[in-house]
């Protein structure tokens, strides 16, 4: 479940700090959230394809690393991610 590279062009403009800046939290973040949300859909259809759900298992984990990193460093800019995501504050 890759994402296409106009669609991760897109998500690292809309969420890159400076120009060229493709590997911030808030970028990297933004990725994995997208790819966690293909991999949701995905699982609502094929209900018994187990390796995915637990690619999707290690993407969340690797995901809430980040976003416990980001609010401990920056709490100003981890709640206007989350607020952009959509994502619940549970870290």
């Amino acid at each position: 479940m890759a994402l296409d590279a106009a669609k991760k062009a897109q998500i690292i403009k809309k969420f890159q700090k400076a120009e060229g800046d493709t590997g911030s939290i808030e970028v990297q973040i933004a990725l994995l959230s997208t790819r966690i949300g293909n991999l949701t859909e995905h699982l609502k259809t094929f209900k018994k394809d187990h390796s995915s759900r637990l690619g999707l298992l290690k993407l969340v984990g690797q995901r809430r690393r980040l976003m416990r990193y980001l609010k401990r460093t920056n709490h100003e800019s981890y709640n206007k991610l989350i607020a952009e995501l959509g994502i619940r504050d549970n870290i």
